[in-house]
């Protein structure tokens, strides 16, 4: 999955400090991120002395390895990208090469993100600031505290007299095939989340829950967590058009092939292809 990027490790401890000068600075705008691309096909992102006499703010993210990787946002308002650097959408990382430097670059601009959208108060309006001491922005005056926002979310693989449920979004670019998934709501546990999901979608009840694993999935900043299921009872699809465009029973040899191999969603129904579920 996109997150597995041994021997390469990630660490997040936060941190306040200046970049170095070969220090990669990830520069984000709107849903786009500066990135250039090598003969090899591999992408760079600017460093610090690449930057340098820009006027520029930078904060500390995370490190992979030995690799210190920091944010950088123009002080003055700016839309161009370094000099031999391009603007790319965040799509690019899904299938980016190295894999270590990709999931850098989606979860810098995650972070980006939550900065960005928080420089003023949700509750007062006043502009925030950063704690010094964990990565947190607070409001100076009426104290609200804001996190790293992070949304739990599930993927459900959905088994029935060996067949698997499947099925497409409505309304997305994306058509390929996915397994029902959701947001938690306020107030319900996550396996409740799975329950309400799957009746919602395709009007059928699930029992024997198992949870499978969890990913990070800094696309829509979620933590998916993915679950199998048997049908309780009535196994009739009755398919919410709002949310999907098509659902349906699949034999394991009518599953995709999984070309990307980086997210929960395909490696289950990979699982299943192959005979590895738990059903």
């Amino acid at each position: 999955m996109i997150q597995d990027i041994a021997p390469h490790v990630f660490n997040n401890e936060f941190k306040i400090k200046q970049p170095e000068a070969d220090a990669p600075v990830i520069i984000c705008l709107h849903n786009k991120v500066a990135v250039s691309t090598d003969g090899n096909g591999d992408i760079h992102f600017p460093t610090r002395a690449e930057l340098e006499g820009e006027d520029m703010t930078f904060t500390y993210l995370f490190s992979i390895d030995d690799t210190e990787y920091f944010m950088g946002v123009w002080n003055t308002p700016s839309h161009e990208a370094p000099a031999n650097y391009s603007y790319q959408h965040v799509r690019t990382f899904r299938t980016a090469l190295p894999k270590d430097r990709a999931y850098a670059g989606i979860t810098g601009y995650s972070l980006w993100l939550w900065y960005h959208t928080h420089r003023f108060c949700g509750h007062c309006g006043i502009r925030t600031e950063r704690a010094k001491n964990e990565r947190k922005i607070v409001c100076p005056s009426c104290r609200q505290r804001f996190y790293p926002t992070i949304n739990p979310a599930v993927i459900v693989g959905v088994i029935n007299d060996g067949k698997l449920l499947m099925s497409k979004y409505a309304g997305r670019e994306n058509k390929r095939f996915a397994l029902i998934a959701g947001f938690a709501e306020a107030g319900e546990s996550i396996e409740e989340t799975v329950k309400r999901e799957v009746m919602e979608e395709v009007g059928i009840k699930v029992k024997d829950l198992r949870f499978y694993k969890s990913q990070p999935w800094a696309f829509s900043n979620s933590l998916l967590m993915g679950f199998w299921a048997r049908v309780d009872g009535d196994d009739t699809l009755n398919i919410d058009r709002n949310e999907l465009s098509d659902a349906g029973w699949y034999s394991p040899d009518e599953i995709p092939e999984d070309e990307e191999k980086i997210a929960i969603t395909q490696e289950m129904m990979t699982m299943f292809r192959e005979g590895s579920a738990p059903f």
